[in-house]
């Protein structure tokens, strides 16, 4: 069995107004995570990735660059449970 990891990840920085969310969904979803990705009012963006501990980690390290606009300051994950839906979505502004 193919050992699971789920986190739920702050990334701060110029992330928003840069697609951030439009290509943090798309990697996600190549990498056939699940979870979810939104702005936050406080100009960071909070995603939840879930799937196997490889492709986890190399979605993170993916967000410390992000897309080509983006200016990426901290990556900050932490444990968390895995999401209730399969499938990777956008969600609105939290």
């Amino acid at each position: 069995m193919i050992e699971q990891k789920s986190v739920l990840v702050r990334i701060e920085g110029r992330v928003q107004g840069v697609w951030f969310r439009g290509w943090t969904t798309a990697e996600a979803q190549r990498r056939g995570l699940n979870g979810w990705v939104r702005n936050r009012r406080d100009g960071s963006v909070e995603a939840l990735f879930s799937g196997p501990v490889d492709r986890v980690n190399d979605m993170l390290a993916a967000c410390a660059t992000g897309p080509t606009a983006a200016r990426v300051s901290g990556v900050y994950p932490k444990p968390a449970d895995p999401p209730q839906h399969p499938g990777f979505v956008g969600l609105p502004t939290l």
